[in-house]
């Protein structure tokens, strides 16, 4: 008998750890983002916190760099289920739900405090509802990009200094809006491309914002920073409708909660570089320009309107009431 409860026991401690190991559930959290970015760097924290605050039942793997797919595929790997959370664009989540788009009209926002103010709104949770009810899916965070400005070889005050400007942007409707409107000739050059193209003068300008001028070190080949700011940029953090509907109430809080602190962190991290970007544009012999953006957007207005991407006006007038 002794012999019996031995092998008993020894057969339980062998089975504990196989148990413990089948009550876990391993995530899939994907992005298109560089490992040195915060937006990848701040996802490993926030899984390591998730995996805490749960005691260990979730175990998520961050996939960067498009390791998963481009952004394209991570947004239907969603719905596939081969990805259970994904960092992505509104201009994704709008091919589904188009009015959460209105984003990414030029000029949207003022400024990066006002985007944040949007994303605690009643006219962001419509948004974010709707996208819901379309997909399934659901958005828990949102993260500040970057304000997106122009960079060129000519000095630009007003929007009519652009006519005529050879312009590398990329082939997105709401990225064309601004410098067609101005009447800039757009070449949607590959990412990759674009610092040769600029050395060459394939083009003379394009637009990103400054972290991406900085990183891509477009500075080396351009003359001019004109800060337009004509899309203040940002990534949701999207959690998909099977891992959604699996997870209790507190777990759903906990994800959130957890999401939206990281998001909280890779913001204060793009806006502190972008703040010091400036002067480092200056330091290195660039002329920084200011420009009135009341000018710009009444350009666009006149050529572009927000029914020709799917998007509302009155969602618009409801985000520039946001204080």
């Amino acid at each position: 008998m002794k012999k019996f409860a031995l092998a008993a026991l020894a057969a339980a401690a062998i089975a504990l750890p196989t148990g413990l190991a089948q009550a876990q559930t391993k995530l899939k959290w994907a992005h298109v983002y560089e490992t040195s970015e915060p937006f990848h760097t701040e996802s490993v924290w926030a899984a390591e916190e998730i995996k805490k605050r749960t005691n260990g039942k979730y175990q998520i793997d961050v996939f960067p760099a498009s390791q998963l797919g481009k952004e394209t595929d991570i947004n239907q790997g969603l719905t596939l289920g081969t990805v259970d959370m994904i960092i992505s664009g509104s201009s994704f989540a709008a091919r589904s739900f188009p009015p959460i788009g209105v984003t990414y009209y030029p000029f949207t926002f003022r400024s990066p405090e006002h985007l944040l103010a949007y994303t605690k709104s009643d006219v962001f949770k419509e948004m974010a509802s709707g996208y819901a009810e379309k997909t399934g899916h659901q958005i828990i965070a949102v993260t500040y990009y970057g304000t997106r400005h122009t960079s060129s070889n000519r000095p630009i005050k007003a929007c009519a200094d652009m006519k005529g400007l050879k312009m590398r942007v990329p082939d997105v409707p709401a990225y064309l809006a601004m410098p067609r409107s101005c009447g800039a000739n757009t070449a949607p050059i590959a990412f990759a491309e674009v610092y040769l193209a600029l050395q060459n003068g394939t083009v003379e300008a394009q637009e990103n914002p400054l972290t991406t001028i900085e990183a891509k070190k477009f500075y080396e080949v351009q003359k001019h920073i004109v800060l337009t700011g004509h899309i203040v940029d940002h990534l949701n953090t999207v959690i998909a409708k099977g891992l959604w509907d699996k997870l209790s109430a507190d777990e759903r809080k906990i994800f959130t909660d957890v999401a939206q602190e990281a998001a909280a962190r890779a913001t204060k991290q793009i806006q502190a570089s972008e703040q010091k970007l400036v002067q480092f544009f200056k330091d290195k012999g660039l002329t920084v320009t200011e420009v009135d953006k009341a000018e710009f957007l009444s350009a666009v207005q006149k050529g572009v309107t927000f029914e020709q991407f799917g998007y509302r006006k009155a969602d618009w007038d409801k985000i520039q009431a946001v204080k």
